[in-house]
């Protein structure tokens, strides 16, 4: 991947370069930030550009042996490391999807990662075996005259065997090999990993940049700059704003069924209402429960939902230059708003954090969905104080 091709980020490419130019090579860098903000394609340029024999100031040349095998990520000297599901396999075993995903989405999260894979509904994990495979690689005298490049993406999925293994190679690195680590919640690594990685801290996307990436994929210039707005500095939550598929529209009619049903338990006193609400609550709470939904579709449903209560809270004061919202979710808004005010909206988001925390910990599903219903129920008839 070439530097220019990448969305923004100039700063980054620029500190990238400087580095290479001054033979400021460090051993292991870790690429952390958001999702969907360019941190793979990153590192993926870099270590082209490291290895390119006839880079420019600006860029790799693009057209030679080497810059040909990175661009299809199949140069012998480059290594990819990420989750995968089944620990009685390796990452070679996905290559071809990994390949595959990079070169046609380009951009894309861990959930688009387990669709590829076919996975959904499963955890993903970098498994101990993968380390040995590490080890191997490593091993490997390089192929060229550059160096061997080793790119590890959502580390904090490793889990402690693997990590600790990561450690020692970190403490006494192969010559000529730079670790490149590409993670969305690095303090989820081990402190002593962090210690022995030089952060890049990949900042978000300007929306000014994000709308124009958008108008060049052919997207209207107003529609663009709507979606770039709410897309808060992600490219990749622009993209996916602006699919307006059937399943991108589902959490919000998941969000608006939640909160109508538990306003109708809570608020209104037609036990006939009440106990249709109710049992259509328990439903709700078992459909996103279901395993055919998966966690990491889960832990977004929640995410989201913490950022529509954050934009019904905050269309309260009237001020429509700070709410994020599409057309569907501010006509939702119009009537939903008052009910989240000072008395409630803290308690709302710890409920819904709670709940996120809880899913990523493998928490039983079932209890976690239904147990949020009961306390939408109590927190949504809270008077405004």
């Amino acid at each position: 991947m070439l530097f220019r091709e990448i969305i923004g980020q100039e700063e980054t490419k620029q500190h990238l370069r400087q580095a290479v130019r001054e033979g400021r090579i460090p051993h292991a860098q870790l690429f952390s930030g958001i999702s969907g903000i360019g941190k793979l394609q990153l590192a993926l340029a870099y270590a082209q550009y490291l290895n390119c024999p006839h880079r420019t100031e600006e860029d790799s040349c693009g057209v030679c042996p080497t810059c040909l095998q990175f661009e299809k990520l199949q140069h012998p000297d480059l290594h990819f490391v990420f989750p995968i599901v089944g620990s009685d396999e390796t990452c070679d075993a996905f290559l071809p999807q990994w390949r595959e995903i990079i070169l046609n989405r380009h951009y894309f999260d861990l959930e688009d990662w387990h669709k590829a894979l076919g996975v959904e509904t499963k955890q993903s994990m970098i498994y101990e075996k993968e380390s040995g495979e590490i080890l191997r690689k490593l091993s490997l005298k390089p192929y060229g005259n550059g160096y061997k490049v080793m790119i590890i993406w959502q580390p904090e999925k490793m889990n402690i065997t693997t990590a600790n293994k990561l450690l020692k190679l970190l403490e006494e690195p192969p010559v000529q090999t730079v670790f490149l680590l590409v993670s969305e919640h690095p303090e989820q690594l081990l402190a002593t990993i962090q210690s022995r990685v030089q952060t890049i801290r990949v900042p978000r996307l300007e929306n000014e940049t994000i709308a124009a990436a958008l108008v060049q994929k052919g997207m209207d210039s107003v529609k663009a700059n709507d979606i770039a707005r709410i897309a808060n500095g992600s490219y990749l939550a622009a993209l996916k704003k602006a699919d307006e598929s059937d399943e991108n529209q589902q959490e919000l009619r998941d969000f608006i069924a939640l909160f109508r049903d538990a306003y109708t338990v809570g608020v209104l006193t037609d036990p006939v209402k009440k106990f249709e609400s109710l049992k259509r609550l328990r439903q709700w709470s078992l459909d996103m429960a279901d395993s055919k939904v998966g966690r990491e579709r889960q832990k977004h449903f929640l995410q989201y939902a913490q950022q529509q209560v954050r934009e019904n809270y905050i269309r309260n004061f009237a001020q429509p230059d700070l709410n994020y919202q599409m057309e569907a979710e501010r006509n939702f808004s119009v009537k939903f708003a008052p009910f989240i005010h000072d008395g409630n909206v803290e308690a709302i988001m710890n409920q819904l954090d709670l709940a996120e925390r809880q899913i990523e910990q493998n928490g039983n599903a079932k209890m976690i969905f239904f147990d949020l219903c009961l306390q939408m129920i109590i927190l949504i008839k809270k008077k405004k104080p």
